[in-house]
């Protein structure tokens, strides 16, 4: 983004004040309305940063440019996302989905309740890719189970929001992982690899907390969990073989095949053993790739797990991706980053430094405006050039925003996750943050990598 033509340069005061108004006006929708798209608020701030270039006499063909070359920058995350919706059905379709949440919650125990919680939500969030799908369906089972065995409401909280949200960071599903990795231009498996640095050991961490937490004796029984599975299986989508398209994207992963051939290659797979299980017509499948995977008879308990995907789940996406990136488009092509960074770059002279810029970026963000794409499209944009300066691969850039950006959006009260979390499990953000573990645990490891250089690699490498 570096690239685009700077149309002014102003002063670092006149750069502060422009960017105090955008915070504004992308934050306080957020916090103050009800159920607000961050569509709007984006929208919004392109309208203003538009009307002040014009008054600056800016000419209104240069500030399109500015977004239209933005968003050319990061076609490659839109056309992900097509095919990351197209993968989701299939992979419902085949019963991938279903067969691994079926097997996830065998490893569900009372002994050990907030451990086997952390992980069949971690297995869950991976399977789907979706951290808030994975709490408000299974989450809240789980929430049920806690209640029932008269366990602690806020560490069962914490343990499923970690839980779900290693699975939305892990997953090649999520769309907050290939935004990250998009953004500043990495493979997303690499990306996906790359973060095992941080999290990995955050899960280690997680996992040792909640089974020092978990009650380790038998309280109530496993009949929700039994009717769960029983639910699952009622579908008739699951099927052993049905985790082979799970295999094919371990395997391309492990060979470094690119992300969207490896997703396309994997759906045709899975059509194809959807096909095997049952005939579809052309017309069914044209309109479940598009709308995503219905079936009849589904169990209302299950029904929001299971029928999900198609390239219409991925607009809401793909949407905020082309505004958010035509508002950062505008925020370059004006001058507004520049100068901020200007004023800065004295500082940015190590990878330590670098990384608590990052870190701060993406949390400020988050707190801010409340909205975690916001914090990975801003922050990744803003700091891709200065890790080029510095020699250091992108994909140390792509693991601090997930770090910094997609896990630490459930712990902002009035964030979207945040409010989403509270309705959902009826726990309020500051009871379960202080129990969600993985979160500020990648955080604080993804700043001690920084300080120390460990596990930063630069572009030769």
């Amino acid at each position: 983004m570096f690239d685009l033509k700077q149309h002014r340069t102003p002063k670092l005061g006149e750069a502060l004040v422009i960017t105090a108004i955008i915070f504004v006006l992308l934050g306080f929708p957020m916090i103050a309305i009800e159920n607000m798209t961050p569509h709007i608020p984006v929208l919004i701030s392109i309208v203003f940063l538009i009307l002040y270039g014009l008054i600056h006499k800016v000419k209104f063909i240069d500030l399109q440019e500015s977004m239209i070359q933005s968003v050319t920058t990061s076609m490659g995350a839109i056309y992900l996302f097509f095919f990351i919706g197209i993968l989701i059905s299939v992979l419902m379709m085949s019963g991938a989905i279903p067969t691994l949440m079926y097997y996830g919650l065998m490893i569900i125990s009372s002994k050990t309740f907030y451990l086997s919680t952390f992980c069949i939500t971690a297995i869950i969030g991976i399977s789907i890719g979706s951290s808030l799908t994975t709490v408000a369906t299974l989450g809240v089972a789980m929430m049920g189970l806690s209640h029932a065995f008269g366990l602690n409401s806020a560490i069962t909280a914490g343990a499923i929001v970690s839980g779900a949200f290693f699975g939305d960071k892990m997953s090649p599903l999520s769309d907050t992982t290939g935004i990250a990795a998009s953004i500043v231009g990495v493979d997303l498996f690499e990306h996906i690899k790359n973060m095992m640095y941080t999290t990995i050991p955050a899960f280690v961490i997680s996992a040792i907390t909640f089974s020092v937490l978990s009650p380790w004796k038998e309280v109530g029984n496993l009949e929700s969990v039994a009717q769960f599975q029983t639910d699952i299986l009622s579908t008739g989508l699951v099927n052993g073989y049905a985790l082979l398209p799970f295999v094919l994207l371990l395997v391309f992963s492990i060979f470094k095949i690119p992300a969207v051939v490896s997703i396309i290659l994997t759906s045709i797979a899975s059509l194809l053993l959807a096909q095997i299980q049952t005939a579809y017509s052309f017309q069914e499948i044209g309109q479940i790739l598009f709308a995503g995977f219905s079936k009849e008879g589904v169990p209302e308990s299950i029904a929001s797990l299971i029928q999900r995907g198609g390239i219409q789940s991925m607009f809401f996406t793909i949407t905020i991706v082309i505004l958010a990136l035509s508002l950062g488009g505008l925020l370059f092509g004006l001058g507004i980053i520049p100068t901020l960074l200007e004023s800065i770059a004295h500082l940015l002279v190590s990878p330590s430094r670098a990384t608590i810029c990052v870190v701060v970026t993406a949390v400020g963000v988050n707190f801010i405006v409340g909205e975690q794409y916001l914090s990975i499209l801003l922050a990744g944009k803003t700091f891709k050039p200065v890790y080029d300066k510095l020699n250091l691969h992108s994909k140390n850039l792509s693991r601090t925003l997930e770090d910094a950006g997609t896990v630490i959006n459930p712990l902002v009260p009035w964030g979207v996750c945040g409010v989403f979390i509270t309705s959902m499990l009826g726990v309020s953000t500051l009871q379960y943050g202080m129990f969600s573990v993985f979160c500020y645990s990648s955080l604080l490891l993804t700043i001690v990598f920084g300080f120390t250089g460990i596990t930063l690699t630069t572009k030769s490498e």
